[in-house]
């Protein structure tokens, strides 16, 4: 388990929680209410700050329940939160469905999840033929079947 330090800038911003023993992703919570039309993109403020140690990423993603139930999502599917960024964590949401939808004060917008990541080198070479090759070589989006 891993310390993550955390400010909150006003006491309606809530400190994110596991709804679970088994939870992989802590709930994230709004701190403003705001309306979505159908099609709208909006950046949810959450009133959180973060201190990551370096080789940690906090993940935000879409929670299941407001896409399957509302279509409401996030506009990136996936954030990256990086180690050096100190700015309020907001969520940039998106309304699929064909009705306006209400984020309130204190509503589950989203979710965090923990990884480690590492630092790469690249190591640039002069000849495609350099890379290694492999069985599905170059085949992409869909070119294993469905």
């Amino acid at each position: 388990m891993i310390g993550i330090k955390i400010y909150r800038d006003s006491a309606i911003a809530v400190i994110p929680k596991y709804k679970t023993k088994g939870s992989a992703g802590a709930d994230i919570y709004s701190t403003e209410t705001v309306t979505l039309q159908p099609g709208e993109r909006v950046m949810i403020k959450t009133g959180l700050y973060f201190e990551l140690p370096i080789g940690i990423e906090m993940q935000i993603r879409p929670r299941s329940g407001l896409a399957a139930k509302f279509g409401i999502t996030m506009i990136n599917c996936v954030g990256t939160l990086d180690s050096d960024y100190r700015g309020e964590l907001k969520v940039p949401l998106i309304n699929l469905s064909n009705e306006p939808y209400t984020v309130q004060v204190g509503d589950r917008i989203a979710q965090m999840i923990f990884a480690k990541y590492e630092i790469s080198r690249f190591l640039e070479v002069s000849d495609y033929k350099e890379l290694e090759k492999t069985e599905r070589g170059q085949g992409g989006f869909g070119s294993t079947g469905k």
